[in-house]
């Protein structure tokens, strides 16, 4: 993650559409006929481009361009409107994502839209200099390395500052609404209905603050929470990641006889800390302290927690086991390798300064020394440090949007229990605010929940197709954890495979996939 700085140059109504007076100058906007042609990435996809303000407060200055993408729905008979998605991000490629769902019952029904945000991709770009590098700070630096941290963040901040232009003050969650409701004019459409996922469940919820009337059925998929906009989003990355290694911790103390870790929770979580502690003074065959700590946010994936605990024992046989060890490091950096990707374009450092972040490099200081010590893994001490926001180079135009439903049906927030990029606490948090309904997803890491559970797929289809809400609140089961027996049965596990080869399995049957916040 690096910084980002940004808010809004468009002086319009929060919380609802615009005025008449306001919307005048926009119909040339609204009035835009796509000039669709086959795209180049799928030829059963249709590609255009619109233009939209770049401030909307003065929508006659200068103009960016939008890159969209359709698939028409496969039954014009039952045709009931478009379907407008959205990754995640901020700063999600969204222009292939229709592809995602053309093979579901929604592709008969909807003309899948996708659409690069503003400033990405295909749509007019904003880029950070990356002229920045990286501090060498591991993954629990002493405190003589946590200024590294704070000259990091205000240097990506100047290098964004230089490179973002008059665009950087106009990208954030408000103006890509308003893009949103110009897409929809432009297809010549009254509503929209909508599928967005991490960061897109954040912007539908923006856009129905903004344009209720123009809003009919919506799905939003690991929800941000309304009230962590964005430091406390960041924080709770590494508490939730915290969650699931206690979590894994526990089930395997339950099968020391197996596993040979520990037989409580406590004892398995020192067994952590003895190899994490052994690589900080000994790699083993390029495994780090910082690549294992990082590594363990994917125990959030329960269908993984067996292949971990082989890892961990192999790790801490090494010097006894040498082969072993070198095929738990490789088994480790493949899951590493697919973890989440980050977004390395400014739309991320300019999306997520559009709310104020703390000044005080102090409390950041606490803060980092706090999580080194209770939430070491996955990003670990990073989710506390300083964020290129943090030396903000301008000023907000505005304030981030607040959020409500008035004007448009309920919709569905999905949500899964252990998901480490969105806290779970973000799906009850919105589905709240929203009154929207509830569908949660028990003892399961996933982030982006549709096309991964059977269980979710039914609810969404449903409610999208049929407009059929499940219970406000129900849930849904998640991925099983491991068949290893408990200590104290007949039953003994041993291992059947090499780790890289487990590692490689797991992955393959995207068991430890994400998408990008």
């Amino acid at each position: 993650m690096r910084g980002m700085a940004t808010l809004l140059g468009a002086v319009i109504v929060m919380g609802g559409a615009l005025p008449a007076q306001a919307a005048e100058p926009l119909r040339e906007f609204h009035q835009q006929q796509p000039d669709w042609k086959p795209c180049a990435f799928d030829a059963a996809a249709e590609c255009a481009s619109i233009a939209v303000p770049m401030d909307y407060g003065r929508p006659g200055a200068e103009r960016i361009s939008i890159a969209l993408s359709r698939i028409r729905a496969t039954d014009p008979a039952r045709r009931r409107g478009v379907l407008l998605s959205n990754p995640g991000g901020p700063g999600g490629d969204g222009l292939e994502l229709p592809k995602a769902f053309a093979s579901t019952p929604l592709a008969a029904a909807y003309d899948l839209i996708g659409f690069d945000p503003r400033g990405v991709g295909k749509s007019t770009e904003l880029s950070c200099e990356d002229t920045v590098a990286p501090p060498k700070v591991g993954s629990r630096p002493g405190d003589a390395e946590l200024p590294r941290l704070v000259e990091f963040a205000r240097a990506v901040e100047a290098a964004c500052a230089k490179a973002g232009g008059e665009l950087r003050r106009h990208v954030n969650t408000a103006n890509t609404a308003r893009d949103m409701d110009v897409i929809r004019a432009a297809l010549g459409e009254k509503k929209i209905n909508y599928l967005g996922f991490s960061y897109g469940t954040y912007l539908g919820a923006v856009y129905g603050s903004l344009f209720p009337a123009a809003l009919d059925r919506s799905v939003l998929d690991s929800a941000v929470h309304p009230d962590w906009i964005w430091r406390e989003q960041f924080k709770h990355q590494a508490i939730a990641v915290r969650t699931s290694v206690d979590a894994w911790a526990e089930w395997v103390g339950k099968r020391h006889d197996s596993f040979g870790l520990g037989r409580s929770q406590a004892e398995v979580v020192a067994s952590l800390e003895r190899v994490s502690a052994r690589l900080a003074v000994k790699p083993v065959d390029g495994l780090t302290q910082t690549i294992f700590d990082r590594v363990m946010g994917t125990l959030r994936f329960r269908a993984s927690w067996k292949e971990f605990a082989e890892i961990i024992k192999a790790v801490d046989e090494a010097l006894a086991r040498p082969e072993r060890a070198v095929d738990a490091s490789r088994a480790l950096n493949l899951f590493l390798q697919a973890g989440i990707t980050p977004t390395y374009q400014g739309v991320f450092e300019a999306v997520t300064c559009e709310a104020d972040w703390p000044t005080d490099t102090a409390r950041y200081l606490g803060e980092m020394r706090e999580f080194r010590e209770k939430y070491p893994y996955g990003n670990g001490i990073s989710s506390a440090a300083p964020f290129p926001c943090t030396f903000r180079s301008f000023t907000p135009k505005e304030q981030p949007v607040r959020l409500q439903r008035k004007g448009y049906q309920a919709g569905l927030v999905v949500q899964a229990e252990a998901d480490a990029q969105t806290h779970y606490d973000g799906g009850p948090a919105l589905a709240e605010r929203l009154s929207h309904h509830l569908v949660s997803v028990a003892d399961d890491g996933m982030h982006g929940l549709y096309l991964s559970n059977p269980c979710v797929d039914q609810h969404i289809n449903r409610y999208l197709l049929d407009g059929v809400l499940p219970p406000s609140r129900s849930v849904c089961a998640g991925e099983p954890r491991p068949e290893v027996s408990e200590d104290g049965t007949d039953v003994r596990y041993a291992p059947t495979k090499s780790l890289e080869a487990a590692a490689r399995e797991l992955i393959a049957e995207g068991k430890v996939a994400s998408r990008p916040f």
